[in-house]
């Protein structure tokens, strides 16, 4: 059975929402017929990388926020990534456009290393506090991940890989996805959100035995209503 997620490399909740499906894929007793497929979503398109500004400072501006209510939401988001192992360091995040690093996904992917290439760049982002728009740090990460960065680098120039992710981005369009992270199962069953690990091994489950059926939704990034 094939999983689709879209999914931000930016988006706190999709780095935690990967943690809890894992989890929940661990549960599930058929968990070696899944395949998984990661695909590209851009929260923010249009935004312009600055290293000169933490992130707590973007989200206060662009939001209208105080910069001391961005810092409390950004430690409870990191409160709520520890609770599933993972380290963020939000006071370090490099405010960067997630378009290079999508493309860097799609060409992992075609070299069967997607989900390494997801895990490797939410790390990258959450807790080494590196610029995943820098082409420096995308080719050591696919040197990192014994990937050809050369290959990669070369890919980049043709711009083939942008084809492949503005082809996942038409697609959640077409699907109605305004939210990550979103779950799709055997293009019938739907989990939105970082839902908890048991709503995933259910979802598995039910997809698995070809009902079909939606969760509500999680905990999520969202293009329209501005959260994160």
């Amino acid at each position: 059975m094939k999983v689709e997620i879209w999914s931000d490399v930016a988006c706190p909740f999709c780095y935690i929402g990967k943690r809890r499906f894992e989890e929940g894929l661990a549960a599930f007793a058929n968990h070696n017929d899944i395949e998984i497929e990661w695909k590209s979503f851009q929260l923010n398109p249009t935004l312009k990388t600055d290293t000169t500004i933490s992130i707590h400072q973007h989200l206060a501006e662009v939001k209208g926020w105080q910069e001391s209510y961005a810092k409390q939401l950004a430690g409870q988001v990191t409160d709520m990534a520890a609770e599933c192992g993972l380290d963020y360091f939000m006071d370090n995040i490099v405010v960067a456009n997630t378009f290079n690093a999508h493309q860097f996904i799609q060409f992992a992917k075609s070299q069967n290393k997607g989900d390494a290439a997801e895990e490797a760049l939410f790390k990258a982002y959450f807790t080494l506090g590196k610029n995943i728009d820098d082409q420096e740090t995308l080719l050591d990460i696919a040197r990192d991940l014994d990937l050809d960065a050369q290959a990669f680098e070369q890919q980049l120039s043709e711009g083939g890989l942008k084809d492949k992710v503005h082809a996942d981005l038409r697609e959640a369009d077409e699907l109605g996805i305004h939210a990550v992270p979103f779950v799709v199962l055997d293009r019938k069953y739907a989990v939105s959100g970082a839902q908890p690990a048991a709503v995933f091994t259910e979802a598995l489950q039910q997809a698995y035995a070809n009902q079909l059926v939606n969760i509500g939704n999680g905990d999520s990034c969202d293009i329209e209503s501005g959260n994160c």
